[in-house]
């Protein structure tokens, strides 16, 4: 007899474990910063506090909602519009830092790139759900995806953050692999996005001079491979146990902004190798149990928005770490769960809410070791809002 499982447990204490050390290791990174910059040391916790309550708010509905409800046309092109409303809103703001990646609110900053990842892999998730048995077919199961890429993407890239847009890219594409793509279209992708993002690279004299100190730090210690050298005196200052809670050093205005992108250096330097190896294991068993979900999930959607919903947290968890420890280009790209800031709180802990909910209807193995699926509702519509 079939029957609902409850939550992914391990999925569940993963985050939670982050979340508890995001509250902990964004006061250690910012007290003093915030201290002298707005004359309170706790700025900063507070803020996060309040983004951890709202996130966990959205978790727990994205917990109770089916699933299901995601893939409707209405839910779908809703978000695909409001996305782009607020993609296009960016540009009517000032500039925060040289970028226009913020629409700016009294109280609160919304990052709309955030955004559209979640609409990225609920569009594709729906749309390759009906549409998958003719996946080689480009035209018909494959540019509307590529169009709504596109767009999202390219918009992301003028704000500028390209780091952003290659994510989005990245997930979409290891949704279409796995829906079946033949490897023959996915080698041609490939070799055509390739050269595009070293044209990008080139183009932006920024970005051009951002790889080349990645791959030399040392050309200018002071200058543009001042982070990077400062986040790996971080790291490797750690040790095996670290100096201790609010003992770090490289936070104390070496680093800029320690408590966003890259916590995951402060970590390591007062908690060492142990600690940076707890934040590893989490985002670990994130990954293993999202994919776990993908497979045992009763219907492709499910399948498929869960490992859409996994790619966008643990991929951007790794590529934040990746480049904490100098084995990627500086990205602004913040660690899930635990770099301060709303947008990307809000978003992941929402994607997780929905990721939960994937596991409560995935599949069972009863005592007897047989698989059992959980009835899901089955639709003949579109989610173009076209009969299949």
């Amino acid at each position: 007899m079939a029957r609902t499982l409850k939550s992914d447990k391990w999925l569940l204490w993963a985050t939670l474990a982050l979340l508890g050390i995001s509250l902990v290791m964004v006061f250690s990174a910012s007290a003093r910063w915030s201290d002298v910059r707005f004359d309170s040391q706790y700025r900063f916790l507070l803020k996060q506090a309040a983004f951890v309550g709202g996130g966990l708010v959205l978790m727990l509905i994205g917990m109770r909602v089916d699933y299901h409800v995601f893939k409707k046309p209405v839910i779908i092109w809703t978000l695909v519009g409001t996305t782009l409303v607020f993609l296009l809103a960016v540009f009517a703001f000032a500039p925060i830092n040289g970028t226009r990646r913020w629409i700016s609110i009294p109280g609160f900053t919304l990052q709309p790139s955030e955004i559209a990842k979640l609409t990225a892999v609920f569009f594709t998730a729906a749309l390759l759900e009906r549409r998958m048995h003719r996946i080689d077919d480009l035209t018909y199961a494959l540019l509307p995806v590529g169009i709504l890429v596109a767009v999202f993407s390219g918009l992301i890239v003028m704000q500028p953050d390209f780091g952003t847009s290659a994510a989005l890219g990245g997930v979409v594409l290891a949704m279409v692999f796995a829906a079946g793509l033949s490897f023959r279209y996915l080698a041609i992708t490939i070799s055509v996005l390739l050269p595009l993002a070293g044209l990008a690279i080139y183009l932006e004299r920024y970005r051009f001079e951002r790889f080349m100190i990645f791959l030399d730090p040392e050309k200018d210690p002071f200058g543009l491979g001042f982070q990077l050298r400062q986040s790996l005196i971080a790291v490797g200052s750690g040790g095996p146990l670290g100096r201790g809670f609010m003992e770090g050093v490289q936070k104390l205005f070496y680093i800029p902004e320690p408590h966003t992108d890259f916590i995951y250096a402060v970590i390591s330097e007062e908690t060492g190798l142990i600690g940076s190896t707890v934040i590893l294991g989490c985002f670990v068993v994130i990954a293993m149990r999202g994919l776990r979900a993908s497979m045992s999930a009763p219907d492709r959607f499910g399948s498929l928005l869960a490992l859409g919903l996994t790619a966008m947290l643990a991929a951007q968890a790794f590529v934040n770490m990746s480049v904490v420890i100098g084995l990627l280009p500086t990205k602004g790209i913040p660690l899930p769960f635990v770099s301060n800031g709303g947008s990307s709180m809000l978003v992941s802990l929402f994607a997780m809410g929905i990721l939960l909910n994937i596991t409560q209807h995935a599949s069972a193995v009863d005592a007897d070791g047989r698989v059992q699926r959980v009835a899901s509702a089955v639709t003949t519509e579109d989610p173009l809002g076209v009969r299949a």
